[in-house]
This record gives structure tokens, sequence and C-alpha cells, in this order.
């Protein structure tokens, strides 16, 4: 790590060549396509514009002014696909749960489902919100770089590096049958290693938060892995089990680590913000005084982490606690007992994710301040030594 800049150079743009190539292998066509429709039928998702609304029989919602119900017939041109430029008359069915009023000039999304004898049928399949999407994640990426400059910029990076990896690393060795642990070791790894490196650079404080986050974010899926087995929870409970049991059996799909793999990803994000905070603390201290003790550092590290660590976990509480909102109100309206509530498989999985990942968030700040206080030490004092030392005089002879 502490080599000249282009062997560090050099390292970083082999790793990327490797993670590349990995990401082209497994994103060739697998052998099994769980999506496959028999014969020549097939189904496609189209841009659609609204020229006309032929007819319509809506009625306002008593209750919720803004949500109609009833039908409408709408006349739409095909934007994108094979038939685009053409013009249909299709349905669009308004209901509570799909509630899309149709409007002349509106882009929407069709379904075009084609079937084996070439006949097509086009129907409504909801708003086209695509701009909407790609206008807030670039105000994010802007803000980004607007507040943190070259370190925002470099963020962004580790962002789509991260999504990457997710995307077309993880799920597709999920899918094709690799080990869910084996997957999210490797991809955790992987992330960790570049999103430090991007935004910190080759320092002793990343390689610190680095070990840090490894063995933080492994701490925490080896707790998951054993309560999850005393409570007798895996791949298998997790919502929406069923489908991805029918996946597996034709795409060979691993469900039994799924749960504690998620568990991994989940908990990363947490483990490695407060990773970087106490290493880049532990180093700030000891550049405004190099004559601290390893144990004075790893103290100096300890009390940034106690301030932090309790909001981490707080966070890492409360996102779990979003993503179930809907299913705990749910919960709540039923009036479930207490010990119904605390077997139900949904509520288990979420307190051994929640926990997990704050035990791990917690023994992750004394590990990290330990590390930082060997290595920076160990790795700064060279550079400081250097910079200190005065340079002999040149002595010029004259004739």
């Amino acid at each position: 790590m502490f080599a000249s800049k282009k062997v560090r150079v050099a390292l970083f743009l082999a790793l990327l060549a490797i993670i590349s190539l990995s990401i082209y292998l497994f994103n060739q066509s697998p052998e099994t396509k769980f999506n496959e429709q028999g014969g020549t039928a097939y189904k496609k998702y189209e841009k659609a514009k609204i020229l006309k609304v032929v007819d319509e029989d809506l009625e306002q919602n008593e209750t919720e002014k803004d949500l109609y119900t009833g039908t409408q017939e709408l006349e739409v041109k095909i934007l994108s696909g094979e038939h685009k430029g053409e013009i249909h008359t299709i349905n669009n069915q308004v209901n509570l749960y799909v509630n899309v009023v149709g409007k002349v000039g509106q882009k929407i999304m069709v379904t075009i489902d084609t079937g084996s004898s070439g006949d097509y049928t086009i129907y409504m399949f909801g708003a086209y919100r695509t701009p909407y999407l790609i206008l807030i994640v670039l105000l994010f990426f802007g803000l980004l770089w607007w507040v943190g400059g070259k370190k925002g910029l470099t963020s962004i990076f580790g962002i789509i590096f991260t999504l990457a990896c997710i995307i077309y690393l993880f799920i597709p060795m999920l899918y094709r049958g690799y080990s869910p642990i084996f997957a999210s070791v490797l991809v955790v790894i992987l992330i960790t290693i570049v999103t430090l490196l991007l935004i910190n650079g080759w320092t002793p404080k990343s390689l610190a938060a680095i070990l840090g986050t490894a063995i933080g974010v492994a701490i925490a899926g080896v707790i998951a892995y054993g309560f999850g087995n005393l409570a007798h929870i895996s791949g298998y409970n997790i919502e929406q089990g069923e489908s991805l049991r029918t996946i597996s059996l034709t795409t060979g799909m691993q469900l039994k680590g799924l749960l504690f793999a998620g568990i991994l990803l989940s908990t990363l994000g947490a483990i490695m913000d407060i990773a970087i905070s106490i290493a880049a603390s532990v180093h700030e201290v000891y550049l405004a005084n190099p004559k601290l003790s390893k144990k004075e550092l790893f103290l100096s590290g300890l009390h940034v982490g106690r301030d932090t660590m309790g909001t981490m976990a707080n966070t890492l509480i409360l996102a779990f606690t979003g993503t179930s909102l809907t299913s705990l109100i749910i919960l709540y309206a039923l009036e479930t007992p207490f010990y119904q509530l605390t077997n139900l498989n949904q509520i288990t999985i979420e307190v051994v994710q929640g926990m997990s990942g704050c035990i791990g968030i917690v023994l992750t700040v004394p590990i990290v301040a330990y590390i930082s206080s060997r290595i920076i030490p160990m790795t700064e004092r060279n550079t400081i030594v250097q910079e200190t030392t005065p340079k002999k005089p040149i002595n010029i002879k004259h004739k």
C-alpha cells in the first residue's frame, strides 16, 4: 500500500479490471431463464403517449378526493419498440391501487403481449416515471459534488461501483446458484476496498477502516447466522419466499443463506461509516500530537466511537423499521398478542437483522480504534521524520 504512486495506481486498475471481467462473465446469458415464455410468445413494456381520451366513466372517491375509480378508453401512440409509431385504442382500468387517470399529452407505459401466432394485445401498465427517477438521482449527485468537491465526486464513483457490484455481480451470482454467504462476503470486501480507496486514497486510515469494516461485517454475519439457526429462520421464511422457491427450482439458486447475505449487505454501509470516522479521528489526533502513546490513541478513537455508535445503531434500526412499516401498522391494528408477535417470521427476521447489525457496529468501534492506534503511528512516523529531518547542505567548491 505504501509503494510508489505508479504501483498503487497499477494495483487499483488491475483490481478494477478483474472486477469488470467478473461482472462480464457473470452477466452472460444463463442456460436457464426463469422468465422464459413458451414458443414464440413474449411480453414487452414500451413507452406511449396519450393522443385522445375517447371515453371515460370515472367516479371520485368520497374520502380521498384525488382518487378515482372507473374505466377510460384512450387513444395512444407507441413511442418505442417494434411497434413504434403505431396508434391504438386501449382500455385503462382505474382503481384505488392503480390510480393513473390518463390525460391528453401524458406519457405512459403500456404492456404489449404478443402470442405465438403473432397477434398482440396492448393494455395500460402505469405512469411513465423514468425521467423523474433520473432527475432525482442527478440532483443527488450534483449536490454531492457541489458540497463535497473532489471527495464528493469520488463518492459518486463509489456509489456507482457499489450499485454495479450488487446488480451485475452479486445478484447474478445468486441467480446462478453460488453460495449467498460467499457471494455477499466477496461483494462486501470489493465494495469496502474500492469505496474507501476512492474516497480516502492509499492512506493508513483507509487500511484501518477496511480491516475494521471487514471484521465488523463478519461479526454481524456470524451472529445473524447463529441466532437465525437458533430461531429457525432461513431464506425460506423471508418475504416472497414462495416466489423465490419457484425461481430456485428452475435456476438452482440457493435460498438457505439468502437472509444472512442480505444482512451483510444491509449492515455494510453503517459499519463502513463508523469505521472511517474512527480511523480518521485517530489519524487527526496523531498528526496533532505524534507523542501520544498507542493506548492514548486507542482511547481517543474509542471516545469518538462511543459518541457515534448509538446514533448509527439507531439509524440501522430505523432503516429496518421503515422497510416493514406497513406490516407493523397491520399488526398494530389487529392487536397481535405479544407471544404471537415475537414468534412471527417477519418480526423474528427484522429483530435478528437489526440486532446483529447493531452488535456489529458496537464491536467495530473498539476494533477500528485498536487497529488505527497500531497502524497509523507505524506508517505516519516515517513520513513525519522525513519531513522534519533537515537536509544536508550541499558544499560547492569554488576553484
